[in-house]
C-alpha cells in the first residue's frame, strides 16, 4: 500500500474547502457598521431635516433653526 494514495489527503482537502467557504461567507456577511467603531456623525442640519421629516417640529421652527445653522 502507498502512504499517499489519496485517502489521507481527502479529509484535508475537504477541510480546506470548509475553511475557504467560512472565510468567504465571513467577508460578505460581516456588517459594515461594527458597534464601537466611530462612524460618520450626522451634521446638525441633517438632524434638523430628520426631525422636520418625522413631524417633531413645525415648518416655522424648521426654517428658524435652519437660518441659525446656516
Amino acid at each position: 500500500m502507498h502512504m499517499y494514495d489519496g485517502y489521507n489527503f481527502g479529509g484535508m482537502h475537504l477541510l480546506w474547502w470548509i475553511v475557504w467557504m467560512v472565510f468567504i461567507i465571513w467577508i460578505f456577511f460581516t456588517p459594515w457598521y461594527i458597534p464601537g467603531n466611530r462612524g460618520r456623525k450626522d451634521s446638525p442640519l441633517d438632524i434638523l431635516k430628520r426631525r422636520f421629516a418625522s413631524g417633531e417640529i413645525t415648518k416655522e421652527q424648521y426654517l428658524e433653526h435652519k437660518k441659525l445653522l446656516e
